[in-house]
């Protein structure tokens, strides 16, 4: 008989981390799963690490492949799970001991095609010191595929949208409507947007089970991406064509949008501005113009209506298109991101 859940959980460079992250997974209370380790080349000990408790544990199957990137990986075991229902996790982050039992008990009671949870983000500004963000929204089991769209924004608004870890997908869902996970930077968003673009049995919980930790100042989030803002970009034609296609265009949900959209700028000046960047300063001012200049972000600052006064400051400069000003600003920002860890994450919580 096929597991009531098929857990996937690509592996690269976590050696210090990946042995917490299965254990978590054997400690659940729901104990009927097939768990795959996907060793993408890893260049440490972390397959060997996972061949160890896969040699003790006959749910553990670790797959080991050429390096391609996390979505390669997932699809690998994708293709493989044979469980009524999919969990993603990260390997260096780790889960409540009642996550699967829960989530598979909501998705079997109300006839689920996905089931959103809340989550802890842990932000580590020291070994053993972090400061922890919880997120989630209040119960609810959405009784129509229009209701869920409807009030979709609000799950948006709370990050509950984006990411994998915090969901348990229908199975035969996903495998009638064959979707994988583009072989792209940034994978999770397309991927989630996919699912959610005809899903009709939506169901979430406001309990929080995994752990998302977010540290280590040389970290992906911290350095220059080039090609940043040309995703940002692709990504919020994503959410137009999502609302497009759902045939929803009430102000809050436009408002959602569009605040969103002009955050996401912020970080894409951040990126420009930052030590990091490779730019001569006369390129910075240029890209930065060009940013305020967009009809997509004056718009968008004219439209969004900031949840925090440290917010509406920060969008000043970019609401009077001032390139001197936004620069000094996002480059403290910057500062700040990658010398202050916890003061950044504060911020970034409250914002």
């Amino acid at each position: 008989m096929a597991p009531k859940i098929s857990i996937i959980m690509p592996v690269y460079g976590v050696e210090d981390w990946v042995g917490r992250a299965i254990e978590t997974v054997q400690a659940q209370t729901l104990e009927d799963f097939e768990f795959f380790a996907v060793d993408d080349g890893s260049p440490d000990r972390s397959g060997a690490i996972c061949d160890r408790y896969a040699a003790q544990d006959s749910r553990i199957k670790v797959i080991h492949k050429e390096n391609g990137g996390a979505p390669s990986a997932r699809n690998a075991a994708l293709k493989l799970a044979t469980g009524s229902y999919l969990y993603f996790m990260d390997s260096d982050d780790w889960v409540e001991p009642t996550m699967l039992e829960d989530m598979y008990t909501l998705a079997e009671k109300n006839r689920l095609d996905l089931v959103v949870s809340g989550f802890f983000i842990d932000t580590y500004y020291s070994d053993d010191s972090f400061v922890t963000q919880e997120i989630s929204h209040p119960d609810r089991i959405y009784e129509s595929q229009r209701a869920f769209r409807e009030d979709a924004y609000k799950l948006f608004d709370k990050n509950l949208l984006y990411t994998p870890w915090n969901k348990l997908y229908r199975g035969d869902y996903i495998r009638e409507k064959n979707l994988k996970f583009p072989l792209t930077f940034w994978d999770d968003f397309p991927f989630n947007l996919s699912v959610l673009r005809d899903v009709e049995r939506v169901g979430v919980t406001s309990k929080k089970y995994y752990h998302f930790i977010r540290a280590r100042a040389e970290s992906e989030t911290t350095k220059y991406r080039p090609d940043m803002y040309t995703k940002r970009e692709e990504e919020h034609g994503w959410m137009l064509d999502l609302y497009k296609h759902w045939d929803v265009s009430d102000d809050a949900s436009r408002e959602m949008i569009l605040r969103r959209y002009i955050e996401r700028v912020v970080g894409c000046i951040e990126n420009v501005v930052s030590e990091n960047s490779t730019l001569s300063s006369a390129e910075k001012s240029k890209q930065v113009k060009a940013m305020l200049d967009d009809p997509k972000t004056i718009e968008a600052v004219r439209v969004a209506q900031p949840r925090s006064f440290m917010m509406k400051m920060i969008l000043l400069p970019i609401k009077w298109r001032n390139v001197t000003l936004t620069r000094m600003e996002c480059s403290l920002i910057s500062r700040i991101k990658s010398s202050n860890t916890k003061m950044f994450a504060t911020l970034k919580a409250k914002r």
